[in-house]
């Protein structure tokens, strides 16, 4: 996990494009310059601490990558590259696949990655992993292609008003195209060539396999238990201290649960709570599956003083805006962990692959009995725009036949997921050093559960059916079998009684205002019928502060509230 940045076309310029992204590498920077680019790594080291800085050279090319390449051992065994490799990084192994394979390397990876593969063959690529877990952004200019992890490595955003109306009515944006003039967002899975200093898509890679994967005739639950033991186990391949964030919920229950077969020693564990009537609180829940496992598990609580110093934290490291509340306690989280840990496992993506959401249930019952679309449910005042700008990119996928329930699953996949789920995971957890990991989204793991019969994911009124039943066999602590509570944040009770000094403050700002009119904006914050935008609205006041105007995230606060 790091921070990667370059240039491609000229000879230096990196070292400021990796200067903004430092905090992605605390272990270290380095820059390497040429005649044909300019490349910089910000680095926290997971595998091989000492020989796997970057850039890595060998058999003639050159990488700079983020993220890791879990089945780096079984590619090395595979292409007999024993004795070739200069040191243990998990990149390594590509360049010598490149050498013999050509871009057809790239499909063989099982892992979350971004990178630029400077090659022998004189092709230059720019590569990000089929369900979006790293980031990577590209800005084309004067002949020459920059590239970054983050956004902010560009300098200062502009205001555009697509973005903020999306923020505010679905927490995160649709747009490839960001706030950062000229700046591009890379799809999930997309391939660029650059080809005389211009970037141009070559593919894109779908994370949802085009047809499902043979299977035995045994037990589904069985089935299950390999591919989640063979994914978890590749997943904890790490030099480092790991661990896993747990809620109270099926899919880090069922994380911990193979991670505590899988060691030997207590898995560390930590667990947000708030201690507010309001707000379901997943500790108690969390606690028992902990006991159950003898997990070494930790007790985080939020509360109001944390809302106040974390959001505007929250706002600087979703340089790429994503106004979803969890990223509050996952920073937190993020905080508490690093003192022990460097890699985190969590549940991001089970819902998705296995079907959890009450919204895919309510899409398969007929009209007359309560159903509807699993769309995005967002306040009538912002939301309409919003949601055609959803349907569209929702409808950007691979043209697969598909069930109404996979169609329902491949919209979220192809939308809530990256642009939502996984930014924040990623800039949440690096903002505080960490690495995060999500073993449900590994493509073993996708191509089993998205493929299973829909009456193995959705059974009257249970989502992740057979998650649930392979739960009950393993850890029947976690209370598979309980009605789903959901997941909130008390924001609205801690917004409240500042509601009137916000809705006038946020009315001058102009991240704000491409969202709603002024008039809009204090009408929100004077009416609790649509309390629900508020945070959304104080996170762009936040981050419009931030990122356009260049306010510190202790100024953009006091900015907005008298103390």
């Amino acid at each position: 996990m790091c921070g990667i940045a370059g240039i491609v076309g000229e000879a230096e310029g990196a070292q400021a494009l990796i200067d903004a992204i430092a905090h992605r590498g605390p272990n270290g920077i380095r820059v390497e310059e040429s005649e044909r680019y300019s490349l910089a790594h910000a680095r926290l080291s997971i595998i091989d601490l000492e020989g796997g800085w970057q850039p890595l050279h060998a058999a003639g090319s050159t990488i700079i990558g983020n993220g890791e390449i879990y089945n780096y051992l079984e590619l090395a065994e595979e292409f007999q590259l024993k004795g070739k490799l200069a040191t243990g990084s998990d990149f390594e192994p590509l360049l010598h696949i490149y050498a013999q394979e050509g871009e057809a390397a790239f499909d063989r990876l099982r892992g979350m990655y971004a990178f630029c593969l400077i090659g022998a063959d004189g092709r230059t690529w720019l590569v990000r992993d089929p369900f979006g877990i790293k980031p990577l952004y590209i800005r084309a200019q004067n002949g020459a292609v920059a590239f970054s992890s983050e956004p902010r490595s560009f300098g200062q955003a502009q205001v555009r008003p697509e973005i903020s109306k999306q923020v505010a009515a679905l927490n995160y944006t649709l747009e490839n195209e960001t706030a950062w003039p000229g700046v591009i967002r890379l799809e999930p899975g997309e391939i660029i060539e650059i080809v005389n200093g211009v970037p141009k898509s070559h593919r894109v890679r779908a994370a949802i396999p085009p047809s499902a994967p043979a299977r035995g005739a045994d037990d589904p639950i069985a089935q299950l238990d390999r591919v989640l033991e063979d994914s978890i186990r590749v997943h904890q391949r790490s030099d480092v201290p790991y661990g896993l964030f747990l809620s109270g919920g099926i899919d880090s229950a069922a994380v911990a649960t193979m991670m505590a077969r899988l060691n030997t020693r207590p898995v560390v564990a930590y667990t947000c709570g708030f201690d507010v009537p309001e707000a379901r609180d997943e500790r108690g829940q969390a606690e028992r599956v902990a006991n159950a496992l003898k997990l070494d598990w930790n007790d985080v609580s939020f509360g109001e003083e944390d809302f106040w110093r974390i959001a505007p934290l929250v706002a600087w490291a979703m340089d790429d805006p994503v106004a979803d509340y969890a990223c509050l306690p996952t920073y937190k989280l993020a905080e508490a962990a690093k003192a022990r840990l460097t890699v985190v496992l969590t549940g991001e993506g089970g819902d998705e692959l296995f079907a959890g959401y009450s919204r895919y249930r309510r899409a398969l019952r007929p009209s007359w009995l309560g159903g509807r679309p699993a769309e995005p449910q967002t306040d009538a005042v912002l939301g309409p725009e919003a949601i055609n700008a959803w349907r569209t990119a929702a409808g950007q996928r691979p043209a697969l036949q598909l069930t109404p329930l996979q169609q329902s699953q491949a919209a979220d996949i192809a939308t809530w997921l990256p642009n939502d789920l996984l930014l924040k995971l990623d800039r949440c957890l690096m903002a505080n050093g960490l690495e995060g990991r999500t073993p449900f989204l590994d493509p073993e793991v996708a191509a089993f559960a998205f493929n299973l019969p829909d009456n193995l994911k959705v059974r009257g009124r249970f989502g992740k059916y057979l998650l649930r039943a392979w739960l009950e066999r393993h850890c029947p602590a976690a209370e598979p079998w309980a009605k789903k509570k959901g997941f909130t944040v008390p924001v609205a009770a801690w917004i409240a009684p500042r509601a009137a000094e916000l809705g006038s403050s946020l009315a001058g700002v102009e991240a704000v205002r491409a969202a709603a009119s002024a008039e809009t904006i204090r009408m929100i914050f004077a009416d609790d019928a649509h309390k629900a935008l508020r945070w959304p609205l104080l996170f762009l006041g936040l981050w419009g502060r931030i990122h356009t105007e260049g306010a510190t995230p202790e100024a953009a606060l006091k900015s907005l509230i008298s103390r």
